[in-house]
């Protein structure tokens, strides 16, 4: 892959995850807007899902920070190429990670896929957002209304009848998101990579995948089949 194909697909990959982080937005009732070079958010966002996501490398801070709410705590800035200094506007470096692609027709892992399926209620829901957060205090981030959205698939993996891990799958042209994807049980993780390739290709044939990781997580990622395509900052406003 050239280094432009590369940044062509981190492009795509960008507003793949905008896309999913706007359908997040609607469930709550909270409109979202593209620009040339940003997405954003003028109200604040759900926990976990930046108020600002930059979609193109020369995107710069007067593009969208006038847009979003930086006057109460919480606000964060997806910088999506990792280009970006806003610690001047009192933003702090939250963490790295790597945009990832795997390419259609790849061929999938030959470790057991887990049996997966569609998260179709409310309850199901509720559940699968339990798993995915662990602990106490599960937090309010993914509402019924994301069953409704066309673009969205939200899917349980099962061991069995015991839910064991999970995924959301978004499209968007040309590509599908795969994020958020989670094993109950860590020794479960690679079977659920693996589940979750062979779910994507079913519900969608032919697409690429792309997402973003960093850590433990990217390094499943890569021996799922998944390459590295480039680095993605998140920013933090607290004060």
């Amino acid at each position: 892959m050239t280094s432009s194909e590369m940044i062509s697909i981190r492009a795509a990959a960008a507003r793949n995850n905008a896309d999913w982080c706007a359908s997040v937005c609607r469930s709550h009732g909270i409109p979202g807007a593209f620009g040339e070079t940003a997405w954003w958010s003028s109200r604040r966002t759900p926990l976990y899902y930046p108020d600002a996501i930059t979609l193109h490398h020369d995107a710069v801070p007067t593009d969208f920070l006038a847009e979003i709410d930086t006057a109460s705590p919480g606000c964060s800035i997806k910088d999506s190429f990792a280009t970006l200094d806003l610690t001047s506007s009192g933003f702090v470096e939250l963490f790295n990670a790597q945009w990832i692609h795997r390419p259609a027709g790849l061929p999938a892992s030959a470790t057991p896929a887990l049996r997966t399926e569609r998260v179709s209620t409310a309850a199901q829901l509720r559940d699968w957002q339990a798993a995915w957060h662990g602990g106490d205090g599960t937090p309010d981030v993914f509402r019924p209304a994301l069953l409704d959205d066309p673009s969205v698939v939200v899917l349980a993996v099962h061991r069995g009848e015991v839910l064991s891990g999970g995924v959301v799958l978004n499209r968007s042209t040309g590509l599908i998101g795969l994020s958020n994807l989670f094993a109950v049980n860590s020794s479960d993780v690679t079977a659920i990579w693996s589940s979750a390739i062979a779910a994507a290709a079913g519900h969608f044939p032919g697409f690429p995948l792309v997402g973003y990781e960093h850590g433990d997580d990217l390094a499943h990622a890569q021996a799922s089949g998944f390459a590295a395509l480039g680095a993605l900052r998140i920013w933090l406003r607290d004060s």
